[in-house]
């Protein structure tokens, strides 16, 4: 096959890649403390021509490569609820929840009490404090949520605070080894330790949005849809040149 329709058809294959993750930020924009990902690409040098009867060497030839992707952390805006139980990280760390697979991680602080009076996310999972579950009494109310993710509450009729746990938050070495799951979670892999966080503190009553700039994605995406067409016409236009010459290859007198 000729180069140009290699180059063509690998810059195809990226494009298709780095649109399928600006659609799923896209798709997330609404999502409280997700963070997008960005693609990363990287140029791929073929080897040189191996027979030696050229009088030089074929001139290596640039493809592009699906390197991978990463992960955005950068710090979502804050956006006030008034619900006691929501809040928003000030800083790097993560929730901790109790899932079916185990312990995961969140940046989603949108909480709420299920009916047995257990902390829980927007999806049901049990929040985790530095003790355990999170659980409130019947008769708790006027809760209150401390910087550090101190949770107090004033019982019944009684004036004197009552703590009912401490958020855990945490943090992480490479958080790019991190891995997205369903339900706005993320899990660490074998040998990923979460470590406490001590710096990034909490905000009550507020949850923290998506990181994602839909201006940003969508011009992005606009880019994406010219290039795919820029290239679609350069490979038909290679084609209509092969079948050309083809053609006149045939009318040469034998």
């Amino acid at each position: 096959m000729e180069n140009a329709l290699l180059v063509g058809l690998s810059r195809e294959a990226t494009l298709e890649r780095h649109m399928a993750v600006i659609a799923n930020n896209l798709a997330n924009v609404n999502t409280n403390g997700f963070k997008g990902d960005q693609t990363l690409f990287e140029e791929y040098l073929n080897s040189n021509a191996h027979e030696d009867n050229f009088l030089a060497p074929d001139r290596r030839v640039s493809y592009v490569q699906d390197r991978g992707t990463f992960h955005d952390f950068s710090q979502g805006s804050a956006e006030r609820t008034s619900n006691p139980l929501d809040v928003a990280i000030n800083g790097s760390a993560f929730l901790v929840v109790q899932a079916a697979g185990g312990e995961r991680y969140t940046r989603d602080g949108g909480m709420h009490m299920n009916s047995t009076g257990q902390l829980v996310t927007a999806s049901g999972e049990a929040v985790l404090g530095t003790g355990g579950p999170i659980v409130f009494q019947p008769t708790d109310h006027d809760i209150t949520i401390s910087q550090d993710g101190t949770i107090t509450v004033l019982e019944g009729a009684s004036r004197t605070d009552s703590i009912r746990g401490k958020l855990r938050l945490v943090n992480f070495t490479d958080m790019q080894k991190l891995s997205k799951e369903a339900n706005n979670l993320y899990s660490a892999g074998a040998g990923i330790n979460a470590q406490p966080d001590t710096k990034s503190t909490v905000q009550q009553g507020f949850v923290e949005k998506s990181n994602i700039n839909s201006v940003v994605e969508m011009s992005r995406m606009i880019e994406i849809n010219r290039s795919y067409t820029n290239i679609a016409n350069m490979l038909a236009a290679t084609h209509d040149l092969h079948k050309s010459a083809i053609e006149k290859l045939a009318d040469v007198p034998a």
